[in-house]
């Protein structure tokens, strides 16, 4: 995985801008005012509704680009047309174009610094989408929303997913300011679908969207009912017509997601006239791929659950959706996470759901010493094992599971590696 750095070590904490995206995109010729977008921003779910939007979309027949962050294994995961990843040729072509353009606006004096590997990465979404002509991008904010390279778009809508304290270094220390950052990506006379969620988020998300006359667009119309049940399909009605709503995704607080994604598509057939339908809808959300948002793989007699639950309310998701399991069958986690994540709260939420947690270093800057771990996991009475790789932390967990369940969880960087040996195979055969 490539290190997903704001600053690095060392150096002076980086100052953002849309000045130097927006002289970066012009000098690559201004893609974003060739595409039309939808912007999603959001502290948990933003990925999985843009996943499942671009999905709809796609089964729509629409050329649909989709631009999220972070990936799990390879960098091309970031950037797709339809069902496909942008390929190593285009990629390394595009890179390079971004990285000449940047270059050639510093030596001109034009750019204060080179661009980080958010907007590098950006720019080359933005490029790749004007090039492949398609018909909307979706794109997931990565952190904030105001100061955010992917908000240099205009976006036809904006949506706002769940927001819960995270990143708070950069963003406030509060829901209220959490949300005005996120709420930046909000246009004057504009339209942003969300969902009713924490009072403070919906007070800023209110007074934003009211100085800014924006339309609000509800998408609890497309929740399941009170009494649906916890696993399968719900219906609700769309342009019309009951469909039938059964995403691969697992687990309740997906249901707010993928109702935002239902809105997002309703919203832009009867305001922006793309050709959407009914079928289109329910097909999309069907088909949508969205790996390690409680993805179950059965291997080596053990069940691997791979969820990138990297904060406090991403550890109570999961939690939900572990409310099934056996009491019977032997419980693992595998965990860490980044030191600039509240450990602590994440201990708490998840250990005490495991017979034994297991403790595996992650390839970051920004890892939490793995002594740190330890003692939380002492602190609370939980058997915790150190491990020296995340391979020798599945193969641990592997040989002391049979017939159980495995969580692995806590940072996108475990997930990813952990899912790359797992689905690749690399993890080998138990003996």
């Amino acid at each position: 995985m490539v290190p997903e750095l704001y600053t690095l070590p060392g150096q002076p904490r980086r100052k953002f801008s849309l000045a130097e995206i927006r002289v970066l995109l012009g000098e690559l010729g201004d893609p974003q005012r060739r595409v039309p977008s939808v912007l999603i921003a959001g502290t948990n779910g933003k990925g999985s509704t843009a996943a499942t939007l671009a999905s709809i979309m796609t089964a729509c027949g629409i050329r649909a680009g989709l631009y999220t962050s972070p990936h799990l294994a390879r960098v091309n995961e970031r950037i797709r047309v339809g069902e496909a990843e942008i390929s190593d040729d285009d990629f390394a072509r595009l890179f390079f174009q971004v990285i000449g353009a940047a270059n050639k606006l510093l030596q001109d004096g034009n750019l204060p610094q080179p661009p980080s590997f958010f907007e590098v990465l950006t720019a080359l979404a933005l490029v790749y989408f004007a090039e492949a002509k398609v018909e909307l991008a979706v794109l997931e904010v990565g952190m904030g929303g105001l100061l955010d390279a992917t908000n240099i778009v205009d976006p036809l809508l904006s949506v706002i997913t769940d927001i819960s304290l995270d990143h708070t270094e950069w963003l406030g220390s509060t829901i209220a300011a959490i949300t005005r950052e996120k709420a930046g990506i909000l246009r004057r006379g504009g339209t942003l679908i969300t969902l009713p969620q924490h009072p403070e988020a919906n007070q800023a998300l209110g007074e934003v969207a009211t100085e800014l006359e924006v339309r609000a667009v509800n998408a609890a119309v497309y929740m399941p009912a009170m009494d649906a049940p916890e696993a399968g399909s719900y219906e609700v009605e769309a342009l019309g017509e009951v469909i039938d709503v059964a995403s691969p995704l697992r687990g309740t607080h997906q249901h707010r997601n993928v109702a935002l994604a239902i809105a997002s598509a309703v919203e832009l057939k009867t305001a922006h006239g793309f050709a959407n339908t009914p079928a289109g809808i329910a097909a999309g959300i069907r088909r949508t791929r969205w790996p390690a948002r409680m993805e179950r793989i059965d291997k080596n007699g053990v069940e691997w659950i791979l969820d990138v639950a990297h904060n406090p309310a991403g550890a109570w998701a999961l939690r939900a959706g572990l409310r099934g399991l056996e009491a019977s069958r032997p419980r693992t986690i595998i965990f860490n996470c980044l030191r600039d994540k509240p450990m602590a709260e994440m201990a708490q939420i998840l250990f005490p759901l495991f017979e034994q947690v297991i403790l595996a270093p992650i390839h970051s800057s920004r890892a939490t010493a793995m002594e740190d771990l330890e003692a939380t996991a002492r602190a609370m009475g939980s058997i915790a094992v150190r491990t020296d790789s995340v391979r020798q932390a599945l193969q641990f967990a592997r040989e002391r599971s049979k017939g159980g369940v495995v969580v692995v969880s806590g940072s996108v960087y475990l997930v990813g590696e952990a899912r790359m040996l797992l689905v690749g195979g690399e993890l080998g055969e138990s003996e």
